[in-house]
């Protein structure tokens, strides 16, 4: 009874005497109760027999604790119910002494007995407490008793208490250093455990004890890799940063060939194309001999197995793991495999602001090198008016990272819209981006320049003072151009208040006052007389600008420059009295001054080299991504550098571990199984191309033949080589397969290693295909679809499976010659033979242009004012309009020659595709066999479809195809191999700008509508003077539609067109079509006046095409 009193009597209490402690009003009036009887009722609850009693005292101080309260006081009253038989409190109590063993460790080492005891409890919760507990008392004194207790915990038969003991050795470490040696034993032994529980706790305890024995890791790494995929989240992110610098010291740099292969290819075989000497030959043989000595890249089995095991982790919820498998990627990964983290990274910026504040950094960084993989995602990085400002200025890096010729007009449209934002900090940096874009993109510096120029009529002071500091870096690139952009600065200086405008404006006036004579005296005269209450940096400017023009123009401004001397020689600021002293001396030649005063002009005006505008990001991937060092841009305490790649491979077998018979025994009948039943990759394997198997039986057993595969190609690629090491066991098996294929495979170099591909995804491909009886570009967009995410969207290649596919898709094609015996059998496999309509395969002709006219020219020219004799379609002779261009020399081709030319037909499987008609000569002796495309390199966007294989060209014949090109509204070139049945050469198409539009019909009305629609950085308008040849209508349109493929505009009803008498003073000739890939409009005016003065007029949603367009229109006319 006397128990139960005693707790009535403490509920009681607990609301006069304890209810300072809970009460949330300090201003309650307990609060000034005795310290003496405070947790009173706690301490008795403690203190009695009933578990219950105990269970609820120990729940309400750890609620306490949770609130952030101070219960140190109850430390004895808790300590003594360590030895408590209920498991609960016991549970309790030990959470409460890990929070204050270190605060109170006197009281702690008392009961130290009882951890030890608590050590064998038989419940592994209890256990795993009482190591936690012991750990958290920080006395030197236990630390041999602590070194026990974790090496007993070590092999304790619970994986909970085996994670406890790996987290008390970084404690163990930080109290005794000198203990290291036995803890690394401790740490070998973890490390061999087979849990996921284990394992990412013992490699944190690895990094924080012994970060350079990574001899520890190699017989784990396999194990490793297998089991991160099943770690808890923040084991996975230590792990993962662990690997990454581990695979740097022990892998080949996976990219280590590229640079040599870009120089070998596009130096020996691009540049031969320009000079056809007798020598090329030679040089080819000189290029391709180090490519010969060279060994071809294979990467090792447990690389690809790091990077296998990691790609699932891409789809992880949690954020830090998506960045820890995104940096290792970047720093391991080939170049053409980085582009899959790309998605991932973009699905983070859903996440908080904080997230996206870390991911943009990285990409912010990643995007300076390997910009092609965000390319696609471009509008991701799109601002929203939502965003703070720090992630509205990393989105805007990003952008500006991004831009190039392509989506450059974009990119500056967004820009102008972000310039009206009330964010001052965020619109000056779009000011600083756009003259980031104008530095990098010499197409858009006019445009960028004439954009900000309008910005200076802005009613925000910011935004005007941020346009003249960009515009100054900008006019240093070319001065003499732009004198008039320097007199309108000029006139600001009475409005502009900003210090460091004002300061910028003066400078560009001293520093190229010889383009603003009569302007310059007037600018000084007006800083003159405010120059008291300028701020110090204009201050230095005018001091500055005095000085230049006393040297250049001393007539006008001596006295004036006196006068400023004089002001600033009584200055408060001692750095304007110093430089007015100095300057004096200098420019004022007296008796006393020196030597110096002779070069005064050198000093000055000097000329000074326009300043680069860089990416802040640019230098920051030294660090490891995703760490806080790289944040920071600053060393952090604790960062481990990231290693560099070795020389030399070390060697792999160290990773070997032996395995016992039982288990061998069992996985070789598996894998046996396994290969019968299906092959050897995955679908999604197959078709992301680069994911091989990195078990240890990939050894290099067929090394010779990898490498002859891969040198023939002369590709460089890096995972195909272990791909066909891994499947060399399956060879026989695959070879019956192949015989029971189409004979395609026999129009195959015997040597090529794609006959050793997965061929029964092949099949399934071939049935998927005749199944739907689709047409072939549909199907291939199908297996884009499915490799969606192997996708790479890397800058210099496009990626290897994407390459395969192609090949595939060439090789299935049946050859022109047989289609027109078996058209009723083949059509049911393949409906690609509709392309064979454009060139019937009985007479190798040209196809007929004729008909290029027919369709969309003169539809446009009937509609013209003009009498039949100036301009029927007969006149317009569409073979002079249509120029050939040189694929490849008969020289260089071994007595093959190729010429293409744009057919500026419709390519009928893909409307977003230009056609590009070839024409093949045989010059040899003997025939040529299996004309096809190899190894298509394009920029990322871009898209080919190959011409169907030539099966035969008899020598001193000609043959012709048609292929079609996505250029993806650019002029980059489409690289790739043209193979025959024995060499191979390196070729590539660049179209000229005018080939990537096609002609549309429109209205003089429409036309009008739409060019005011697209005025103002879309415009671009030069004057020039038409040759006497040029001066009649029909030459201007002929020249123009030679240079670009648009179509007339015919005239409405007032009087720009001819009558037949008089003819008026001016004459407009419109033009108009889209860009074949993106569908802008691109409109065209020619307005011709008297005496062969004539302006040309462009207007086109994407400002680079407008620009090369304006050059080769204005070419064509004044040539």
């Amino acid at each position: 009874m006397s128990a139960s009193s005693a707790f009535n009597e403490e509920k009681g209490g607990s609301s006069s005497v304890g209810e300072p402690e809970y009460g949330h009003d300090p201003a309650s009036g307990g609060i000034f109760s005795s310290d003496y009887k405070r947790h009173d009722d706690l301490k008795e609850m403690l203190d009695s027999n009933k578990d219950s009693l105990k269970l609820e005292a120990m729940k309400r101080i750890v609620a306490m604790i949770a609130r952030g309260k101070n219960a140190s006081d109850l430390f004895p009253a808790v300590v003594k119910n360590v030895a408590c038989k209920n498991i609960e409190v016991k549970k309790l109590v030990y959470v409460y002494l890990v929070r204050y063993a270190e605060e109170q460790q006197d009281l702690a080492l008392l009961s130290i007995s009882t951890f030890q005891r608590g050590l064998k409890d038989p419940n592994q919760l209890i256990r795993a407490s009482a190591l936690r507990v012991l750990s958290s008392i920080r006395v030197t004194i236990i630390v041999p008793i602590m070194m026990l207790a974790i090496k007993e915990a070590a092999s304790d038969m619970s994986p909970y208490v085996r994670k406890t003991a790996a987290h008390a050795i970084p404690k163990l470490y930080s109290l005794d250093p000198e203990q290291k040696d036995q803890l690394i034993e401790v740490i070998e032994k973890l490390l061999a455990d087979k849990t996921t529980l284990v394992a990412g706790s013992v490699v944190m305890a690895f990094e924080e004890v012994c970060p350079e024995r990574i001899d520890l890791i190699h017989k784990n790494y396999r194990k490793l890799c297998n089991l991160l995929i099943d770690v808890e989240e923040w084991g996975q992110v230590v792990i993962i940063n662990m690997l990454t610098r581990y695979a740097r010291t022990q892998f080949l740099n996976p990219n280590m060939n590229e640079s040599l292969l870009e120089e070998g290819s596009d130096k020996t075989f691009y540049g031969s194309d320009e000079d056809e000497d007798e020598e090329e030959e030679e040089k080819e043989k000189k290029a391709e001999a180090p490519m010969a000595k060279r060994k071809p890249y294979v990467m090792d089995p447990d690389h690809r197995l790091l990077l296998r095991n990691t790609k699932p982790l891409l789809q992880s919820r949690n954020a830090a793991v998506v960045m820890a498998v995104a940096q290792l990627y970047f720093h391991l990964a080939p170049k053409v495999e980085v582009g899959v983290i790309a998605k991932a990274l973009v699905r983070l910026l859903r996440s908080h602001s904080e997230v996206q504040y870390v991911v943009l950094q990285n990409v912010a960084t990643m995007s300076i090198k390997r910009r092609g993989m965000f390319e696609p995602y471009l509008k991701s990085f799109y601002i929203r008016s939502t965003d703070p400002t720090q992630i509205k200025v990393l989105k805007l890096e990003v952008l500006t990272n991004l831009a190039n010729e392509t989506n450059i007009s974009t990119i500056l449209r967004e820009f102008q819209t972000y310039i009206k934002s009330m964010d001052k900090d965020f619109v000056a940096a779009t000011i600083q981006a756009i003259g980031r874009c104008a530095t990098n993109i010499g197409e858009v510096r006019d445009t960028c320049l004439n954009g900000l120029v309008q910005l200076l009529s802005n009613r925000d002071e910011l935004v005007v003072a941020e346009s003249v500091v960009v515009i100054k870096k900008l006019l240093q690139m070319q001065p003499e151009k732009h004198s008039d952009i320097i007199k309108h600065m000029a006139k600001l200086t009475d409005n502009i208040q900003v210090p460091m405008a004002r300061a910028s404006i003066l400078w560009l006036i001293g520093e190229y006052c010889e383009h603003v004579p009569k302007i310059a005296p007037d600018v000084l005269r007006k800083m003159a007389k405010s120059f008291t209450n300028e701020e110090d940096i204009v201050k230095l400017q005018i001091i500055n600008l005095a000085a230049k023009l006393y040297l250049t123009n001393s007539k006008q401004t001596k006295l004036l420059t006196q006068y400023v001397l004089n002001l600033a020689k009584y200055d408060q600021n001692y750095d304007i009295r110093d430089r007015a002293r100095f300057i004096r001396q200098l420019i004022v030649p007296t008796e006393k001054s020196g030597a110096l005063s002779k070069y005064a002009k050198k000093l000055f005006l000097a000329l000074k080299p326009a300043p680069v505008l860089e990416s802040p990001f640019k230098d920051r991937d030294h660090f490891q991504l995703g760490s806080l060092s790289h944040l920071l841009n600053a060393k952090a305490g604790g960062y481990q550098e990231l290693p560099d790649w070795p020389e030399a491979a070390p060697d792999p077998s160290v990773r070997n571990v032996e395995v016992p018979e039982w288990t061998k025994c069992s996985s070789r009948e598996k894998r046996k199984e396994k290969r019968v039943e299906k092959p050897f990759y995955s679908d999604s394997e197959g078709e992301s191309g680069p994911t091989e198997s990195a078990d240890s039986e990939s050894d290099s057993a067929s090394g010779s033949e990898m490498g002859s595969g891969l040198e023939e190609s002369g590709s460089g690629s890096e995972s195909e080589g272990s791909e066909e090491g891994s499947e060399s066991e399956e060879e026989e098996e695959e070879d019956e397969k192949d015989k029971k294929k189409i004979k395609k495979d026999l129009k195959k170099p015997v040597k090529e290693s794609e006959s050793e591909q997965s061929s029964e995804e092949e099949e399934r491909k071939h049935q998927r295909k005749s199944d739907q009886q689709k047409s072939d570009s549909e199907s291939e967009s199908d297996e884009e679809s499915d490799s969606e995410s192997s996708q790479s969207e890397s800058d210099d290649s496009d990626s290897e499976a994407d390459v395969k596919k192609k090949k595939k898709a060439a090789e299935s094609k049946p050859p022109p010659k047989p289609v027109k015996k078996d058209t009723r059998k083949e059509k049911k496999e393949m409906s690609l033979l509709d392309l064979d309509d454009f060139e019937p395969a009985a007479s190798p002709q040209v196809t007929p242009v004729n008909s290029f006219l027919s369709n969309s020219l003169v539809t446009d020219l009937e509609g013209l004012s003009l009498s039949d004799a100036v301009l029927s379609p007969a006149n317009i002779s569409p073979c002079s309009a249509l120029k050939s261009y040189e694929l490849l020399h008969r020289i260089r081709g071994e007595g093959l020659s190729v010429e293409y030319c744009f057919s500026r037909q419709p390519f009928s499987p893909d409307g977003n595709m230009v056609a590009v008609q070839m024409q093949f000569t045989n010059n040899a002796t003997s025939e040529a066999k299996n004309l096809h495309m190899e190894d298509v390199k394009l920029q990322s966007g871009m898209r080919v479809k190959e011409f169907p294989e030539i099966e035969l060209l008899p020598a001193g014949e000609t043959a012709t195809a048609v292929m079609g090109i996505d250029f993806c509204d650019s002029t980059q070139a489409a690289n790739f191999q043209l193979c025959t049945h024995t060499r191979k050469f390196f070729v590539s198409i660049q179209p000229p700008v005018g080939e990537l539009m096609r002609p549309v019909f429109l209205t003089e009305n429409e036309f009008k509508k739409e060019q005011g629609q697209l005025m103002g950085m879309n415009e671009i308008t030069e004057k020039l003077t038409l040759d006497a040849k040029c001066r009649n209508e029909h030459t201007i349109v002929q020249r123009v539609t030679t240079a670009a493929n648009l179509s007339r505009v015919p005239c409405g009803s007032d009087k720009e067109c001819s009558p037949p008498v008089p003819p008026p003073d001016r004459l407009v000739h419109r033009f108009a079509g889209r860009t074949v890939t993106s569908g802008s409009l691109v409109l065209a005016t020619v307005a011709t006046k008297e005496g062969g003065a004539a302006q040309l007029t462009v207007n086109c949603e994407k400002m680079v095409i407008g620009t090369m367009l304006v050059k080769d229109v204005l070419l064509a006319l004044t040539q």
